[in-house]
């Protein structure tokens, strides 16, 4: 059986001992201090001078033996690869904080891929006729790096479009698939042309613009609840052998939405192994909430229908993050049904708002640390009873970052102060939010920020890369 030393600081040992013993874990375990009091505090070099090699088992009763891997705490600064040249075995930083050490363990025994998805993502640039090319490549580059497969154009009423073919060629160009959509069929004819991969929307009475392009069509009832001429749609490009998506139209809450998704069913029922393309801009844009739950919900209803594409926008504000939310969650569902599992515990990037664990430490158990603490530096905790603020002069409890302050007493010292006021304003945020908050780090907001390329990266490379072969984009 596997032997893990884990390496802490004495303020932190209780409770990782207490943690550990509640898991009845697949390994032996020893928890060993190593002469510091914050495990934050730790660092890799502190490790190697303080921990002598090999790491051997201090179990009492038994003969020591080699440790078969070092966990370190997971704010452990510095090189870890060195440490785990250094010990001759594998040495890992744990989670961040000591009560996701069981889901931690878990993650490690079953690695979760999300780098396959089912659906490819069309982003649509609405207002293209009223951009330059420059201005829609830059917008295209954006979509693509958030993960979309097809830049779609949208073409707009009484609006001319004189750079089609330009911008066209010039997204092409970029190594990027494109798509048109417009109501006109002579701008339809145009943008096939012009190279378009793909043309938005044709019904039976236009489906002759599929016989002049070879663009692949995506097609569309005359009306939204004339199911049977979508069916007559499909069933002529069946006849002539060409490729296309069906969409039967995704209608605004509360207009329709729950007998459009029936619709959808009925397409699935009666067409098993047609591609389906889903509007869901239809609804993240068109209701005023928190697009990433409903992203979730669109693209597990997607992953349910075997859809093959969405079109999404990021027009409104509050939208604004659509493309990338719809890329974790497609893969995210997309996983969950591969594994036939409920979509929990694959990553909590769609979490933008709450956590699922808040407060990873009871009011009691910030207490008990608070207590320990000998020196003046001011550590903030939150529970659910609010956030806590506590050094060796005292513990403080209040929910309204404003009544610590007079607390602190931190007049005459600017610099503190901004620090303080810092941390206690994420604090709060946190606390109000039901927010995992940890002092010093900012808070997570999962897809809903901009981050660093790569931050997604390990797992979610953008969507072109890892396309399925049999993928339409």
């Amino acid at each position: 059986m596997e032997h893990i030393v884990f390496l802490t600081g004495r303020l932190a040992q209780p409770s990782l001992e207490r943690v550990l013993a509640g898991m009845e874990p697949p390994f032996t375990w020893e928890v060993r201090e190593i002469g510091l009091q914050v495990a934050g505090l730790m660092t890799a070099d502190m490790v190697r001078r303080r921990v002598a090699a090999p790491v051997l088992t201090q179990a009492e009763g038994e003969e020591s033996r080699r440790a078969d891997r070092l966990l370190l705490p997971g704010r452990c600064r510095g090189d870890v690869a060195a440490l785990q040249a250094h010990y001759g075995i594998p040495v890992q930083r744990g989670p961040e904080e000591l009560k996701d050490l069981p889901a931690f363990f878990n993650r490690q025994s079953k690695p979760v891929d999300l780098s396959s998805y089912r659906v490819a993502i069309f982003a649509e640039i609405v207002d293209a006729p009223r951009l330059d090319v420059a201005g829609i490549v830059e917008r295209a580059r954006g979509y693509a790096a958030d993960g979309a497969d097809v830049i779609d154009l949208g073409g707009l009423p009484a609006t001319p479009f004189p750079h089609l073919e330009d911008s066209i060629r010039a997204l092409k160009a970029e190594g990027l698939k494109v798509s048109f959509d417009s109501l006109d069929a002579a701008e339809l004819l145009r943008g096939g042309r012009a190279g378009a991969d793909y043309l938005l929307s044709l019904n039976i009475d236009t489906l002759w613009i599929a016989d002049e392009v070879p663009s692949t069509p995506v097609l569309i009832p005359k009306t939204p609840q004339d199911e049977e001429s979508l069916a007559q749609a499909i069933e002529a490009m069946q006849r002539k052998g060409r490729k296309f998506l069906a969409d039967a139209i995704l209608d605004p809450l509360p207009f329709g939405f729950t007998r459009s998704v029936c619709r959808y069913q009925r397409l699935r029922d009666r067409f098993p192994d047609v591609d389906i393309l889903v509007g869901v801009g239809n609804v993240t844009e068109l209701t005023e909430a928190d697009t990433s739950g409903m992203n979730a919900l669109l693209l597990g209803m997607c992953e349910e229908l075997q859809a093959s594409a969405i079109l999404t926008t990021q027009v409104s504000a509050h939208a604004r993050r659509a493309v990338r939310e719809a890329d974790v969650a497609r893969r995210l569902m997309h996983a969950a049904h591969g594994s036939q599992s409920l979509a929990k515990g694959f990553t909590d990037e769609l979490l933008t708002v709450h956590a699922k664990r808040p407060y990873p430490d009871t009011p009691q158990e910030i207490a008990q640390n608070a207590a320990g603490v000998r020196d003046p530096n001011f550590r903030v905790q939150v529970a659910a009873d609010g956030l806590h603020v506590y050094n060796r002069d005292g513990h403080r409890l209040a929910q309204d970052a404003f009544a610590l302050w007079p607390q602190l007493h931190l007049d005459n010292d600017a610099a503190h102060a901004f620090y303080m006021g810092v941390e206690l304003a994420r604090a709060e945020i946190a606390w109000r939010l039901g927010k995992r908050y940890v002092q010093d780090q900012p808070l997570d907001w999962g897809c809903a920020v901009e981050r660093p390329r790569g931050a997604l990266d390990a797992w979610c490379a953008p969507g072109p890369t890892l396309r399925k072969k049999d993928d339409p984009a």
